[in-house]
């Protein structure tokens, strides 16, 4: 059970539209009356199967007074339903030889299991029992709470995961795309059952899930266990819930801490995975510093020494999205480090060649392909993109959208971040941080 960060909500490769391209053939997809859709692929090979349902709901699909309630809805699902209590649940499932997982997301949540191709109906059974039937009991939901508060306390311990949350909030302010997925103190100990039963009521309905399926599966017995298991599942609410629009805007978060190093994000607006845009701007934080070759790692690791690691990321969600550049680097180092990330940005925005694009597209290649060889990895990509996009898409057009992405298209979606509001967030002992307007000036500055 976890909250994931939001590089975890994009869909690499993702059509403007639903209706356009064609379904993954290779992929079993059937939509039941209730609006519920099943999908599953099925891998001669495989001895297991990977399964889940995921929900098209997450942490900026909360009101302002539900912070943290979809990571907590998370928790909760395992504590107990009218059938089984949680030990019962742990027991079922390990007894034979599976496992059962749940994360939360910016945009979507989901419950998965792993387990032998001959026990998928149990394993359905479990997950429709703790989606359709959760006890929610004032009891496991104090002590649920408590977890939870030690989960956000962990946070401030972990430099790596803090800035992160910081950064988002920075990019994204007073929005609740912005908001850290876990909650606050304040707003986890606010929560009643009442409060999680509504936005149950509001996001947990058939047509806003998927049950997705990978591995030692058979698509018809998986239609027909989902027919029953799942049939309690609710009607969309009669008002449907609008989901707030997303907008960068930049900022600054700056932690004082007594780190040895400064963990450090700048950040940029990005671009959304719904309209296609998004796949120059992928190339792009590749080339910049997607590994050992990229122009980041080259120049700031070893050409100058100024940090053990540094990647450049792009973020798209389903409306918009942010760039970025992490590393973390010592004290007395942050400010060359700063200036040679910015100039290696523009530079690369300018000059990007050709030799490049194919390098990082052969990376995202082999990282696509690779993870649709296991059913876990198949299971997830499919899964959103149903979810999303009312279909799986083919590798071959996968491949294809990359492909179509020329020079020109890498070197604008670069240029293309120069002249905004940064985002800046940072963690350690900060004396030696360039002050805010000069860190402006350098990202917009193109001399």
């Amino acid at each position: 059970m976890s909250a994931t960060g939001p590089a975890e909500t994009a869909t690499l490769a993702a059509p403007a539209a639903q209706s356009e391209g064609a379904h993954d053939p290779e992929v079993s997809l059937t939509t039941l009356p209730s609006g519920l859709r099943v999908v599953s692929q099925r891998m001669e090979h495989a001895a297991t199967v990977s399964l889940g349902i995921w929900i098209g709901a997450g942490s900026r699909d909360e009101l302002p007074d539900e912070h943290g309630l979809a990571h907590l809805l998370e928790h909760m699902a395992f504590k107990g339903t009218s059938r089984r209590n949680a030990r019962q649940i742990a027991e079922e499932i390990e007894g034979v030889g599976g496992d059962l997982n749940a994360a939360t997301s910016v945009e979507y949540t989901c419950y998965t299991a792993r387990v032998l191709g001959s026990d998928l109906a149990l394993a359905v059974d479990i997950l429709a029992d703790i989606l359709t039937a959760p006890k929610l009991s004032a009891d496991e939901l104090a002590r649920e709470k408590g977890v939870i508060l030690q989960e956000i306390g962990a946070v401030q311990d972990m430099p790596d995961d803090l800035v992160g949350d910081r950064f988002l909030q920075a990019a994204f302010p007073d929005q609740p795309l912005g908001r850290p997925i876990l909650g606050t103190a304040k707003t986890v100990k606010s929560f009643k059952p009442a409060a999680i039963r509504a936005y149950l009521a509001r996001h947990y309905h058939a047509g806003n899930m998927v049950l997705a399926a990978s591995g030692a599966v058979d698509h018809d017995e998986l239609v027909a266990l989902a027919r029953d298991a799942l049939a309690a599942l609710p009607d969309a609410p009669a008002t449907p819930f609008d989901r707030e629009p997303g907008e960068y805007r930049g900022g600054e978060a700056r932690i004082e801490s007594d780190e040895e190093q400064i963990h450090l994000m700048l950040g940029f607006p990005g671009q959304a995975f719904k309209d296609g845009k998004h796949y120059p701007l992928q190339v792009f934080s590749s080339v910049l510093g997607g590994g050992l070759s990229s122009r980041l790692f080259q120049e700031v690791r070893e050409e100058r020494g100024l940090a053990y690691s540094i990647d450049a990321f792009h973020w798209p969600f389903s409306d918009c999205g942010v760039f970025g550049i992490e590393a973390g680097t010592a004290p007395e180092d942050v400010g060359e480090l700063i200036e040679v990330s910015l100039a290696c940005l523009r530079q690369a925005a300018e000059d990007v060649t050709e030799a490049e694009v194919a390098r990082a597209r052969a990376q995202m290649k082999v990282g696509l392909l690779a993870s649709l060889e296991s059913p876990g990895g198949k299971l997830e990509q499919m899964a959103r993109q149903v979810l999303v996009f009312g279909r799986a898409i083919p590798r071959e057009e996968l491949a294809q959208r990359l492909d179509a992405v020329t020079l020109e298209d890498v070197r604008a979606a670069g240029r293309s971040l120069l002249g905004h509001q940064p985002t800046i967030a940072a963690v350690g002992p900060l004396d030696g941080l360039p002050p805010a307007a000069r860190l402006r000036q350098a990202a917009r500055s193109r001399d």
